[in-house]
């Protein structure tokens, strides 16, 4: 048995647990754990397919809290810049643009969590509707880039200070929409084989049970503890683009 086939499923597992958990991340988790073992050229389509498949089973719980008219300029922002995304890709270094996200992602997390351990209350920004549509854009160009679109949007609605449904509302739709979009480029580009549809398969249990078990932990986990979750995440998620 190839070490494809025993590693996979385990990293996949955790990375469906953190995203059925924060509603995103899943990309930036699994490629952090699975790139030491699976290569890139393999594994990328499988992680997006992935993703799309764990979000596909936690999107309908929170369905009925998104706000339609506030988050499609926001979504459609992120479609606009995603094929700038890719043409950028082109011309830059991936690593490259990686290592600015993951000094973005770890400082914010990093700062914010540190007020938490001294007990100082969150800076709060408010919703600025134009502002949230620039995010959008950039996070379609860094999900073109590299499939880095859900850090930067969490981070901007954490900075709003809102509630751990409103947040998800927001950040998992969008989520999904990129990864939609990811896929299709993706097989359009001739990387979606039968070989990605059999990892797939191979980790489909682990995906199911993992996003499962974050979904059942996002039910009962508090406020304080979900924004705490979220912090750590693009925390790790941006060491994980910087080692």
């Amino acid at each position: 048995m190839s070490i494809e086939l025993l590693i996979l499923p385990a990293g996949c597992f955790v990375a469906a647990f953190c995203a059925g958990l924060a509603g995103f991340a899943f990309n930036l988790i699994a490629a952090g754990i699975l790139l030491h073992f699976v290569s890139p050229q393999v594994l990328a389509p499988v992680i997006v397919v992935s993703s799309l498949v764990v979000q596909s089973i936690s999107l309908p719980t929170i369905l009925h809290l998104v706000r339609w008219r506030r988050l499609i300029p926001q979504i459609v922002a992120g479609v606009i810049g995603t094929p700038i995304g890719v043409m950028i890709l082109g011309v830059a270094s991936p690593r490259m643009v990686g290592a600015v996200v993951g000094v973005l992602l770890t400082g914010y997390g990093g700062y914010m969590l540190a007020r938490i351990a001294l007990r100082r209350a969150p800076p709060s920004m408010g919703e600025h509707p134009w502002a949230d549509r620039f995010i959008g854009f950039l996070s379609g160009i860094l999900g073109g880039i590299g499939g880095f679109s859900g850090g930067l949007f969490a981070m901007w609605h954490d900075v709003q200070g809102l509630n751990k449904d409103e947040t998800r509302a927001r950040l998992q739709p969008f989520v999904t929409v990129m990864q939609m979009i990811s896929v299709l480029t993706l097989a359009a580009g001739g990387f979606v084989t039968r070989e990605t549809g059999f990892l797939i398969l191979t980790a489909l249990p682990a995906l199911i049970a993992g996003t499962w078990l974050g979904l059942r932990f996002y039910r009962i986990i508090p406020a304080q503890g979900f924004r705490l979750v979220l912090l750590s995440l693009l925390f790790l998620s941006g060491i994980s683009l910087l080692v």
